[in-house]
């Protein structure tokens, strides 16, 4: 039977996402409209709206529709912000910071990653997100500064090379601990080496490479 993409879309929205309090009627929007079944390969068309991690390929996944939910919407993206994301995956969640009015960034370390998240953004609309091939915790990828910066793989603790690209006020989505149990979190930059941290929820995403288990990041 064909899947009814609407009606996926639909209980995805109410049966997980809302489920979860996940209420910013922007952010419900978003995820209603963004075509996730478009950001997924090819092979797991039909799993779009699971609550589950699908898997991308170079062991890295997309989160599950509620967590992505819960991350937009921590965020509180304003119209017109800097946002940074580092590890594109399948562009998705690029496509939904652009979506809530983020002037957004991209940066992926894998260049099939790369090039897949390109196309799926220009054939969604999305041509304006930058994305970027490169290691993004290399000291010489990134510069500026941004209002909110998005982590999608997982790390011991956030690092300091990203705390760095943080303005004032910034907000930063991570997700940090150890498997089984990281905590997803979000970083709120108050005032000159001081983090307001928001626990979000349990997880257990891959490491974003280049950030595994070394003793050289601090929270």
């Amino acid at each position: 039977m064909p899947l009814n993409l609407e009606q996926a879309r639909f209980n995805m929205i109410e049966q997980q996402v809302r489920t979860w309090d996940v209420l910013d009627p922007a952010v419900l929007e978003v995820l209603g409209s963004v075509p996730r079944e478009d950001f997924v390969p090819a092979r797991y068309r039909k799993l779009a709206f699971a609550d589950l991690r699908i898997p991308l390929g170079f062991d890295q996944v997309m989160m599950k529709p509620l967590e992505e939910g819960r991350m937009l919407q921590a965020l509180a993206i304003n119209p017109g912000e800097n946002v940074l994301e580092i590890g594109t995956g399948s562009g998705f969640t690029a496509a939904c910071l652009a979506a809530l009015g983020g002037q957004v960034s991209s940066v992926e370390i894998v260049p099939e990653l790369a090039d897949s998240a390109s196309r799926r953004l220009e054939r969604a609309g999305f041509g304006a997100v930058s994305l970027q091939q490169g290691d993004a915790l290399a000291e010489s990828t990134l510069e500026g500064l941004f209002d909110v910066l998005v982590v999608t793989g997982s790390c011991a603790a956030v690092p300091a090379s990203i705390k760095r690209l943080v303005s004032p006020g910034g907000r930063v989505f991570a997700v940090i601990g150890h498997a089984p149990a990281m905590e997803a979190v979000c970083l709120r930059h108050c005032a000159p080496d001081r983090w307001l941290v928001e626990s979000l929820f349990e997880t257990n995403l891959p490491r974003l490479t280049g950030a595994e288990d070394r003793p050289v990041f601090e929270f």
